[in-house]
């Protein structure tokens, strides 16, 4: 086989390379347009996940599908635009939202305890002056029932009226109306109808006497300096722990004094902390889901009852109470509890939540403006499922940052106007 000549083998070289720089500029076009059509997708401005080929409508809320623009496609910007102050403008390539007009049903979480119902306690006072021979009552939150003898007391008093009406009997026993009168001073001082019929059936006046309970529940003292006091005391808190009675036999306790409080478990009030901004829109009758932190499955179901019309001391928030019947839930009184109020439907202008930057007392968007993005303080109102509700400053066919922590180096940078 003959040699090509070295000229020959130079133009065979030369026209393959063209040929194969033909090959590639017309399969160029074709890459372009297949990148082309994938980056060409459609999105929600309000939910970024929603996205289509075509051109459509949200199926969450409605709002007409825009364009995606491609990461790769070169942005203009001015020059104007870059020397900007950069505490005013920021300039980035970030998906926005839309303000959007819809009604949103309220849920709001609030944190609170379990307490008693105070409407059903119940006291044990001293119907006459005397001392403690015998006390039943052995221990903090002894569970009582009505009927129960609480204590046995001795009353000179008491004493001395039963010889009174005894005498009588004796002696005058046809005086019916001074009889009936030293009757009805012993039934005033506090002695049972059982108790004085056992006394005119023995002839024997009764040393002592005995207090039973009109309440049935849990005992708690009552203050214990009442019981060197002729004053009725009020009632202490309820404490942690469960140190000994005060109240011993062998005291002395006044005409009226209260000895023992009794509440009852079965009764019982959910205490609900409200709020500042979200008290406006809580109301009596609300719906609210509570979990017990004992067990958070298991929650029940209630209304609130009475919203305190004051501030608690050292509290900043409004007290919500929320009357339940304990009798078959068993909540141990004191314990934390997490609820869910329902504060119903309520139309309002949406954003999401991340796309509201809080600097202390001001909250603040980004605002799409030509080539970049401008600061701009807004009003906001309530809070829920991650949305931001929108009082002022927001237009809704105005566009914001979906995210306006991307946008912001440090909160100390951004100047409003």
């Amino acid at each position: 086989m003959k040699k090509l000549p070295i000229q020959g083998w130079l133009c065979f070289m030369l026209v393959t390379c063209f040929l194969f720089a033909c090959h590639n500029v017309r399969r160029e076009p074709e890459k372009a347009a297949v990148t082309e059509h994938k980056t060409k997708a459609y999105t929600c401005p309000m939910h970024p996940q929603v996205q289509s080929d075509t051109a459509g409508f949200c199926p969450i809320c409605g709002m007409q599908l825009e364009k995606v623009k491609s990461s790769a496609e070169p942005k203009a910007v001015s020059l104007n635009t870059l020397i900007k102050p950069s505490n005013q403008r920021v300039i980035a390539n970030v998906s926005m939202v839309h303000m959007m007009a819809r009604e949103e049903n309220i849920e709001m979480a609030s944190f609170g305890f379990i307490t008693y119902d105070t409407r059903q306690v119940g006291t044990i006072a001293a119907d006459y002056a005397g001392r403690i021979e015998k006390l039943y009552v052995k221990y903090r939150y002894q569970e009582i029932r009505i009927g129960q003898r609480i204590m046995d007391i001795y009353s000179p008093e008491l004493l001395t009226a039963q010889e009174n009406l005894l005498f009588l009997l004796k002696n005058d026993p046809d005086n019916e109306l001074l009889i009936s009168s030293a009757k009805q001073k012993l039934y005033l001082l506090g002695m049972g109808k059982l108790q004085l019929d056992q006394v005119i059936k023995s002839g024997k006046a009764a040393l002592t006497v005995a207090v039973y309970s009109k309440y049935s529940g849990h005992v708690h003292e009552s203050n214990s300096e009442g019981m060197n006091s002729s004053q009725p005391a009020a009632m202490n808190p309820v404490s942690v722990t469960t140190p000994e009675l005060s109240v011993k036999e062998g005291m002395y306790v006044q005409k009226g004094q209260p000895i023992f409080s009794v509440f009852n478990p079965n009764k019982a009030w959910a205490v609900l902390n409200i709020f500042t901004g979200q008290a406006a829109m809580v109301k009596a009758g609300n719906k609210v889901r509570i979990a017990t932190e004992g067990n958070p499955p298991k929650d029940f179901r209630a209304a609130i009852s009475y919203i305190e019309p004051v501030y608690r001391k050292d509290s900043k928030t409004l007290t919500a109470r929320v009357y339940f019947d304990n009798a078959s839930l068993q909540v141990p009184i004191g314990s934390q509890v997490k609820a869910t109020i329902f504060a119903g439907d309520r139309s309002a202008n949406w954003l999401p939540e991340e796309a509201v930057l809080t600097l202390g007392m001001d909250k603040v968007v980004f605002v799409r403006n030509g080539e970049s993005f401008l600061a701009r303080k807004i009003e906001t109102g309530i809070s829920n499922k991650h949305l931001v509700q929108v009082l002022a400053g927001l237009d809704q066919s105005e566009a914001v940052a979906a995210n306006a922590q991307y946008l912001v180096d440090s909160e100390s940078f951004i100047k409003t106007n």
